[in-house]
């Protein structure tokens, strides 16, 4: 059967008893022009397909609205991650179930079966897709209690209603640069007007939190799968807040990111519980490995609320601290751990023809790229071949004469090519001076589909912010050192750092420093131990 067109899923979702919608554009008004009619065969092929529990029209509408559809920010969601977030909304009973973003309506068509009284709500940007839900809700003679609306959650208005409300379902992934100023604007204002602070980097799917919470009455619940960034990065703060205070977070079950969630787009996730009004003394974290371990969402570790409360991210939560080894302390009480520096444009600062005429005193060799790392592991001892970063000092009447003339000039270009208005010139005083980092006697890379390496920095160069520097906090000899690279390069786990969709796996410095690595006195009694039984083996021959 073919559906993949636009005007053929309007004929198809009319055919199933879909009522047209208010407030289409002319554009959405010719599809219903072009739809050619359908035959009845054809029509009850799709209502057998549907009442099956498939969704042939949602699966087309994917590939008709791919480009579209990314822009909105809909995914999807499968079955099998659909299927346990009704389980666990049986806990209650709602007279009324909301999804926020419904899509074809596959929530609510789940939820209908599982709540045959509840009356079922979904609200949809994109007209197609609201007529494709109202398609689907029909074919299951599910249109009397189910109404699909043409609006964006956030403006939505819901009448009060005799008993709880189920907020379910697969809120939008926007970024924050395809977020209108008008809506940001809500988003702060709003925010605020709840007792919050908002961060206008917020991604769509916080401000659908935010828009249940102001939707929602105490008794209320809900669950949502959305990306699981918002447990780590700073404008995830908000909802952090709202599921502590007013959104009653019960549990947070994240899938694993190398797991394809989504069959069309590569994404974390996260699937959150809530019952709204509740001040929650702990929320249950759980990490899953596929969607198939999902099975019943309340069943993570317990984080309580202090200790949500203190942390400004939630990801390492669902992580048990490894028991230390006898003889073993965490990294950070040897070393601390320090990003590299940000240069704001790297064009400018690292060295090229254009830097040809400033002292060799202003230039120093650089790690820039993690593959230089790599590739120098376990030690780096030639930094010659290295890119040099530019890092003029704070004061530049320590030139005089031609440097001073080659100084100038070199900043003239800087200015000409903006340099000097970057985000990151602009909040750094001197905007001119990059101010490298010492060098680190151990660097190591912090982002890959690996674990980091580390490499002993005999060349002593500086690095980048692609690198994390390891600083003893008190001098170790060389040979402590070396035997603190080796340990590291073998026994650092993947699982130790914060795995992104793809398999990317990134080291926050705090999460480095979290690694178990031998006492510097366990290392030199190994190495003391290898070197004699080399000897011995020497002796031996």
């Amino acid at each position: 059967m073919i559906l993949a067109s636009e005007s053929n899923l309007v004929s198809a979702a009319l055919a199933l008893g879909a009522t047209k919608i208010k407030g289409w554009s002319a554009r959405d008004l010719r599809l219903i022009a072009e739809a050619r009619p359908m035959a009845q065969p054809e029509v009850a092929e799709l209502r057998r397909e549907i009442r099956a529990g498939r969704d042939p029209l949602g699966e087309a509408f994917c590939i008709a609205r791919s480009a579209q559809r990314r822009k909105l920010g809909a995914t999807y969601t499968p079955y099998e991650i659909i299927r346990p977030m009704i389980a666990w909304a049986r806990r209650g009973s709602p007279y009324r179930v909301v999804d926020p973003g419904c899509g074809s309506g596959r929530f609510l068509m789940e939820a209908a079966e599982a709540f045959p009284k509840a009356r079922l709500i979904g609200t949809e940007i994109d007209p197609l897709a609201a007529i494709i839900a109202r398609g689907n809700l029909a074919a299951l003679n599910l249109h009397k209690r189910a109404h699909v609306l043409l609006t964006d959650f956030r403006s939505a208005k819901l009448d009060r209603v005799a008993g709880p409300t189920l907020f379910v379902g697969n809120p939008p992934y926007v970024r924050h640069h395809d977020i209108s100023p008008r809506w940001k604007k809500w988003l702060s204002s709003e925010a605020h007007r709840q007792g919050f602070r908002a961060s206008q980097l917020a991604g769509l799917h916080v401000h659908f939190f935010l828009a249940t919470a102001i939707l929602a009455r105490p008794g209320d619940y809900g669950v949502f799968v959305t990306s699981a960034e918002w447990l780590d990065v700073n404008y995830g703060a908000l909802v952090r807040s709202l599921l502590l205070n007013g959104l009653g977070g019960s549990s947070i079950t994240i899938l694993d990111p190398r797991a394809e969630l989504f069959p069309d787009a590569a994404t974390t996730g996260a699937i959150t519980t809530f019952v709204v009004g509740a001040s929650p003394t702990s929320i249950r974290l759980r990490n899953v490995r596929s969607v198939a371990e999902l099975g019943l969402l309340d069943t993570g570790r317990p984080a309580t609320r202090e200790r949500l409360q203190s942390e400004s991210r939630w990801t390492h939560l669902t992580r048990a601290r490894r028991k230390l080894p006898r003889d073993h302390v965490e990294l950070g009480e040897i070393c601390r751990v320090h990003r590299g520096q940000v240069t704001g444009c790297n064009r400018l600062w690292i060295a090229g023809p254009h830097a040809l005429r400033l002292p060799a005193r202003v230039l120093f060799p650089t790690i820039t790229r993690a593959r230089e790392l790599f590739a120098n592991a376990p030690e780096l001892r030639d930094a010659s071949r290295l890119r040099c970063v530019v890092d003029l000092p704070t004061d530049l009447s320590v030139f005089r004469g031609a440097e001073r003339e080659a100084v100038e000039a070199f900043l003239e270009m800087a200015r000409g090519c903006g340099a000097d208005q970057t985000y990151i010139a602009r909040h750094r005083s001197p905007w001119w001076s990059v101010q490298l980092r010492e060098p680190a006697p151990i660097l190591a890379t912090y982002m890959a589909r690996r674990p980091p390496g580390f490499v002993l920095n005999s060349a002593g160069a500086r690095h980048l912010n692609i690198a994390h520097g390891l600083y003893p906090r008190e001098p170790l000899a060389k040979s402590v050192l070396k035997g603190l690279v080796a340990y590291l390069a073998r026994a650092t786990r993947v699982c130790d750092g914060r795995t992104y969709a793809g398999g990317l796996t990134k080291f926050e410095p705090r999460e480095m420093e979290h690694i178990p690595v031998p006492t510097p006195e366990t290392i030199v009694e190994a190495a003391e131990g290898s070197t004699q039984a080399a000897g011995t083996c020497r002796g031996a021959a």
